[in-house]
């Protein structure tokens, strides 16, 4: 019963980290994955840095298109890790905590 226990502990421990790490508060509000650029930016102001970056769209082997990756990247109070914002065109996809 103990090691069943420790299995779960953990699955949780790790499941509510994840989770964690896909929010972000900017002032008063958070912001978390699915929201749009236009959301992130009026509860965030402007990113402290951006680049866009192009990826190929496949079905199989085959590229059928293309599709563009927005990364925004605030820094934030002196001790904290910056904040790195990956969109898929308009829809925020992940955040990404990283040291300056």
């Amino acid at each position: 019963m103990n090691r069943s226990f420790t299995i779960t502990l953990c699955v949780f421990l790790l499941t509510s980290t994840s989770v964690a790490a896909e929010t972000l508060r900017c002032g008063g509000k958070i912001v978390k994955t699915g929201m749009t650029i236009t959301e992130v930016e009026k509860y965030c102001g402007k990113p402290s840095s951006s680049e866009v970056e192009e990826h190929d769209v496949r079905a199989g082997p085959r590229v059928i298109g293309t599709t563009q990756l927005h990364i925004w990247t605030y820094n934030r109070a002196s001790g904290q890790k910056a904040a790195v914002l990956e969109f898929d065109q308009d829809i925020l996809l992940s955040i990404k905590y990283v040291r300056k």
